[in-house]
């Protein structure tokens, strides 16, 4: 098992999309978007940022007792409040600003899968966690190889690899602290759950 307090870049990490189980391909309308109103994705991209970082410190608020857990989110926290960080620089050289934070449905329906129950609802806030990290990490890669901008290719394709070890952190979570086949069962029924609230979104040119 692969260490997931380790939230390092690797350079042996090139490709991080051919090894994500998704189960849904998002379409190429969605990078036509994007690059549409390039503008409107960045401003959501520092709110996902932002978002992200809040969802680790919350998981610590919850656990304080898991204590690798606790050491994980907080180096997560960090990592994903950097990238906010970055991402309102490219914002400010752009002339742009944050804009107010708005509801992701994609989150939300993805959330509402949560079980109830202390030990399954933890098990489905990784594996779920996990799966929107492997989702940005699909939707990041294709924006990185559509930009012509070579500093803003960097910058995504470093993103991209950020996402593909996320995903990982939280899966190797799952497996410390529950069993391989109850975490790999799960994680299936999660993965087609995901295809579909995929499939269904709108195209616009945000991140979800």
């Amino acid at each position: 098992m692969s260490d997931p307090t380790s939230l390092q870049n690797s350079s042996s990490d090139s490709s991080p999309i051919s090894t994500l189980p998704l189960r849904y391909s998002t379409p190429s309308e969605w990078v036509i978007a994007v690059l549409s109103d390039f503008d409107t994705f960045m401003q959501d991209h520092a709110a996902a940022e932002k978002k992200a970082s809040g969802m680790a410190m919350s998981m610590i608020s919850h656990y304080p007792d898991r204590l690798e857990l606790v050491e994980i989110m907080a180096d997560l926290a960090v990592e994903e409040l950097n990238h906010f960080r970055e991402v309102l620089k490219w914002l400010h050289q752009r002339g742009l600003q944050l804009t107010a934070d708005t509801k992701d449905h994609y989150v939300i329906a993805m959330r509402k899968h949560m079980r109830n129950g202390t030990d399954v609802y933890l098990l489905d806030r990784l594996l779920i966690g996990g799966i929107i990290e492997a989702r940005g990490c699909e939707r990041f890669g294709l924006v990185a190889d559509a930009l012509d901008d070579s500093g803003l290719k960097n910058f995504y394709r470093s993103i991209t690899r950020s996402e593909a070890r996320h995903y990982q952190v939280f899966v190797d979570l799952a497996h410390r602290y529950f069993e391989k086949q109850i975490v790999e069962a799960r994680l299936d029924e999660l993965l087609d759950i995901e295809a579909k609230i995929t499939a269904e979104l709108d195209i616009t040119s945000a991140l979800h």
